[in-house]
């Protein structure tokens, strides 16, 4: 069945056409990729499939009933809710129902004679199994399974206009997801959240019920949520059934076709045009001039006119020109870290680290957001010390820095004065070194306060490129750059003849350039010789082993939980809940029936301590899968 239908839709900014005749279909549990480069006009599309933006052309039908959920900006709240309230606020209509049992409950708490009690039990029951039916009793437990999964456990009590910008982003992601809308639109959905909470997502969104539109520059998100690309290009939008991998293969594909097409189209023309003027030079040749080989001439000329001419495919378009020379080679000791610790007040980050990056090692650090990865390229840059233990930076290392807050400071400065404060080239030099990187004409006097994400990373890569660097420190590089760009930025980096030290979030980045993995795991830093993928299979064997503190005393003297173990407790706890569920229909039945005051309350009482043994059992079961 049809979601969404997109018919004949177009839209112009500032005279400029964003794109025009758009059509397409989205399909219930459809999942879907919007791809295209920055500026294609991915999010004014989101805009208006969220019904927040209308087209200046064309019209989109939603499915009758349709809930949308799309994160459009930062939600504003009042200042004392906290985090935990903002996802509780996705339940709406269960907290109301929630609201109105607990008033029932303390009337018929104040003993009302037995007719008023009869209609309050006859409402109390109806909410309740609005509730239950609806998945009350489950709320908690799905608020924690997401605030877990995102990560974001640790923000719950906190007031939300007191997070940050990223926070209340992964705060409001969580929202959305908890909402259950039957449309999920989500624009860079990765963008914040840590490697495990990016794979935690990928797997939550496989077994969402609903239909699903992303927009992500992640290529391997992209392949294990989505089953179709819609590819925004040059105002058009292509199809594909496939995903981001397969779409890369069939788009070049269909632009060599497309290509062979033109060039024949283009051979006809010119014979064509050949013939034409042939005819004309025979038909003014014959005395008197041949009016039969004049119309020829006239008829074909109408015939080529009226060609729907074929625009040429750009099979390959402008990108960066980047290219970044090493200086003269550092020692072979780059980096070394001996029992490094760091904290900042009472909070321990890490301790005993011991770390070692040789010439020409590609090396990431990887692990979930605050555990320390930047602190760690700070202790390395002596932007920070550390509080125990000895870090040295080895001979002749130049450092080049590419951080996630660059050129935040500037207000007034404007490309080619910030390019140009640190590399001593005249104006015109500059201008033809920043066109390399995509900054044409007016654009380099743009002030740098006003630049996109991507745009400031291009800047400081151009910087970079032309600095004498042998050690290039990268503070997630790929954020905010379209794939296009990612995948030129790899090419660089790949030919780069010094040492990569790395923090990054994008798996297909890390498996494709490092082959040496520091991973930060409950304050200690593991060192694995291998690409991601290979870290993290080993990593798991540590995790399995520092579940918990409590775990581990356990484990210390029992053997590991066995997987056949693991099936027959599941299998208790379900058996119990079953149980506690059955009594619970058995005592609402008699409640139904019972017209004694006293035996009222006492069944009542007894439901309630039914429920709460049922939500614990309910969390354990969630622990144990």
């Amino acid at each position: 069945m049809i979601a969404c239908s997109v018919n004949q839709i177009g839209k112009m900014y500032g005279g400029n056409t964003v794109f025009e005749n758009i059509s397409f279909e989205i399909h219930d549990r459809d999942r879907i990729g919007l791809v295209g480069r920055n500026g294609s006009g991915k999010t004014t599309l989101f805009r208006m499939l969220a019904g927040s933006e209308l087209p200046d052309s064309g019209q989109i039908h939603w499915k009758k009933g349709t809930e949308i959920g799309y994160l459009a900006q930062i939600p504003v709240y009042s200042n004392h809710i906290t985090a935990r309230g903002v996802l509780l606020s996705a339940f709406s209509s269960l907290t109301e129902i929630e609201k109105r049992m607990k008033e029932l409950e303390e009337e018929m708490g104040m003993e009302p004679n037995p007719d008023q009690l009869e209609k309050l039990v006859e409402k109390y029951g109806d909410l309740q199994d609005q509730f239950i039916l609806n998945g009350g009793y489950e709320m908690e437990a799905n608020i924690e399974r997401v605030a877990n999964g995102l990560n974001i456990s640790p923000l719950l009590e906190k007031p939300f206009g007191k997070l940050s910008g990223g926070e209340k982003t992964k705060v409001g992601l969580a929202f959305i997801l908890l909402k259950q809308p039957d449309l999920l639109l989500l624009d860079e959905p990765t963008n914040h959240l840590d490697l495990m909470a990016v794979e935690w997502l990928s797997g939550y969104l496989k077994e969402y019920s609903g239909t699903i539109v992303v927009v992500s520059h992640d290529r391997y998100f992209l392949d294990e949520v989505v089953n179709k690309i819609y590819d925004l290009e040059d105002g058009e939008i292509h199809c594909y059934q496939t995903n981001f991998t397969g779409f890369v293969k069939e788009k070049e594909e269909r632009l060599l076709i497309e290509f062979q097409a033109y060039e024949e189209q283009q051979k006809k023309i010119k014979k064509m045009k050949e013939a034409i003027k042939r005819l004309r030079e025979w038909a003014n040749r014959a005395n008197p001039p041949n009016e039969g080989l004049h119309k020829r001439a006239r008829n074909m000329e109408r015939a080529l006119e009226r060609m729907e001419k074929l625009d040429r495919p750009q099979l390959n378009r402008k990108k960066m020109g980047l290219e970044i020379e090493a200086s003269d080679r550092s020692g072979k000791d780059v980096v070394f870290m001996k029992n490094v610790s760091k904290s900042f007040g009472d909070q321990l980050l890490f301790q005993s680290v011991q770390m070692h990056i040789t010439y020409r090692e590609r090396v990431a650090i990887v692990g979930e957001n605050g555990s320390g990865k930047s602190t760690l390229l700070k202790l390395i840059l002596q932007e920070l010390k550390a509080d125990h233990g000895e870090v040295k930076v080895g001979s002749n290392v130049k450092i080049g820095y590419l951080s996630q807050q660059v050129f935040m400071e500037m207000k007034d400065e404007t490309v080619i004065e910030a390019f140009r404060n640190e590399v001593q080239v005249t104006e015109g030099e500059a201008r033809h070194i920043l066109a390399r990187f995509l900054f044409y004409g007016y654009q380099v006097f743009q002030k740098v306060s006003k630049l996109s994400g991507g745009e400031r990373m291009r800047l400081r890569l151009a910087q970079l490129m032309y600095q004498e660097i042998n050690l290039l420190i990268l503070d997630e590089p790929t954020n905010h750059l379209d794939i296009e760009s990612r995948e030129v930025l790899e090419e660089v980096l790949e030919d780069f003849k010094g040492t990569i030290l790395a923090v990054a979030h994008d798996r297909y980045f890390l498996n494709r350039l490092f082959d040496k993995i520091y991973w930060i795991e409950r304050k200690a830093v593991y060192g694995f010789d291998g690409n991601y993928d290979w870290a993290r299979e080993k990593i798991k064997n540590v995790q399995d082993i520092q579940l918990h503190p409590k775990v581990t005393e356990k484990m210390k003297s029992s053997p590991p939980l066995k997987e056949d173990n693991v099936h027959r407790k599941i299998d208790q706890l379900e058996e119990e809940i079953e149980k506690v569920e059955d009594r619970l229909s058995e005592l609402d039945k008699q409640l139904n029936q019972e017209s004694d005051l006293q035996k009222m309350q006492d069944l009542f009482h007894d439901m309630k301590q039914l429920e709460v043994r049922r939500n614990e059992l309910y969390k354990q079961l969630e622990l144990t899968e």
